[in-house]
């Protein structure tokens, strides 16, 4: 009798590719405390471990979502396109076909997006890396909306937030991309003069050419907790010095305490600190120019306010952060 006889025997197992990628979809490890955690949780944690407050590194568009009031968002400077200039080819691989790959694994033209929105309802003018592309390196492309971005603030008399996440300056573009930090340093030198306010945001990791640039040179500079931030790498600066370095070394909490970063902010905490920020410094030019005499109009937004007339615009009235510093000082 075969009634109490299994017909098939075993069970079958998924393939492993199958079952990989179902967990892959809905846990995520992290990468400091080793806690594995729901990925649809997470989400809503804004990416920051519960456990140890590990802040995961994340794509632009994700970052938008935190930084800016909802539905507030409009890109610029769309269209704009790194070519291959020096035809750049490292072994087998031609940097033209890195461009395609990227752009094909990230969705986004390069490694920075640039736009218009607001933050509790105060209008800002943003860019912000995304080190999906490339390692987040700054070429012309970069460069060149980074400096756009610059010139709306500049133009609309708006703040400029940017929020780096770069390894630095990138090789296929050689002097190209180095002409970058010139570039938009110079721009903000005018819209210093203009007492229009920079806030800078470090996301980890922000190191290279944008830290020697744009990334230091905010009038506040802020940065998310255990940020990598520096120049060169902590190996070649030990070799070139021939010590052991602190710990902590290059870390936004290091930074912080050396004068280097104004503050060190969770990510749950940004929209209510830059909302802060950008009052005091709005509010402060308004009053400069009440006190000048000046007829105070606004331009590009409420709470933002320079002198009428042909007078000069007013020195910033914040000291901020420190400016044209290397980080691995």
């Amino acid at each position: 009798m075969t009634w109490w006889q299994r017909e098939k025997k075993g069970l079958k197992a998924q393939p492993k590719g199958a079952r990989r990628e179902i967990a892959d979809e809905l846990w995520v490890k992290c990468s400091s405390c080793g806690e594995i955690l729901f990925r649809q949780e997470l989400v809503k944690q804004l990416w920051v471990c519960p456990k140890c407050r590990f802040h995961f590194r994340v794509g632009a568009h994700e970052f938008l979502g935190f930084l800016l009031d909802e539905g507030s968002f409009a890109e610029t400077h769309r269209g704009l396109l790194s070519e291959d200039p020096l035809e750049f080819r490292s072994g087998k691989d031609r940097y033209r076909d890195k461009l395609l790959q990227a752009r094909k694994a990230t969705g986004l033209e390069d490694a920075v997006i640039t736009g218009t929105g607001a933050v509790e309802g105060r209008p800002v003018t943003v860019a912000v890396m995304d080190f999906g592309f490339m390692g987040g390196s700054m070429g012309s492309v970069v460069g060149e909306k980074v400096a756009r971005a610059i010139g709306d603030s500049l133009a609309a008399r708006r703040p400029l937030i940017i929020v780096s996440q770069s390894g630095g300056a990138r090789m296929q573009e050689s002097i190209l991309s180095l002409m970058q930090m010139a570039k938009t340093s110079a721009l903000l030198g005018r819209l210093r003069d203009a007492a229009v306010p920079f806030i800078s945001l470090l996301t980890h990791p922000t190191t290279g050419g944008v830290t020697a640039s744009f990334a230091m040179l905010g009038d506040l500079v802020l940065a998310e907790p255990r940020a990598l931030v520096g120049f060169a790498g902590p190996r070649v600066i030990q070799q070139t010095i021939q010590s052991e370095l602190p710990e902590g070394f290059q870390t936004a909490e290091f930074l912080l305490e050396h004068g280097m970063v104004d503050r060190v902010v969770d990510r749950h905490e940004l929209r209510r600190v830059l909302d802060r920020a950008l009052g005091f410094l709005t509010y402060s030019e308004a009053a400069r120019g009440r006190r000048a005499g000046g007829a105070v109009r606004l331009d590009g937004g409420p709470r933002l306010a320079t002198l009428g007339g042909d007078e000069a615009a007013p020195r910033r009235a914040t000291g901020g952060g420190p400016e044209g510093h290397d980080a691995s000082a």
